[in-house]
């Protein structure tokens, strides 16, 4: 643990140890980011308006927020110590609703964006 003032480079220095780990330790953080570019391909591709752009990339974001939260609650919940009060359990399970409840809305906003125009690729192979 650093003492005194932290200068900006190890304050970003820590973040970034923070996304490595998120991405090394938990799977489903690896699957958000491996999905992200994908997304933005075929954002793209479609050639999204500049609005529909801040819907995903803040779909994106909450995703990758939310996840990243849960990793550290979860983190902790294998700190020190044995014994795991039930209130432990409770606050891991609501970060995990958390992520559920962030991937649930950037799925509704990825058919909001992307629907109608692979609607209209549908139809116009059929």
């Amino acid at each position: 643990m650093r003492h005194g003032r932290r200068t900006w480079q190890h304050k970003f220095a820590d973040a970034f140890r923070g996304c490595s780990r998120a991405f090394r330790s938990q799977s489903s953080f690896a699957v958000h980011v491996t999905v992200a570019p994908a997304v933005v391909a075929v954002a793209a591709w479609f050639r999204v308006t500049p609005v529909e752009w801040c819907l995903l990339v803040m779909a994106i974001g909450g995703v990758l927020v939310a996840e990243v939260f849960n990793t550290a609650l979860e983190s902790l919940a294998r700190g020190p110590g044995r014994r795991r009060h039930p209130r432990l359990r409770d606050a891991l399970d609501m970060a995990s609703a958390a992520v559920l409840m962030a991937a649930a809305t950037a799925a509704v906003v990825g058919v909001v964006v992307f629907g109608p125009r692979l609607l209209a690729l549908v139809n116009l192979a059929g």
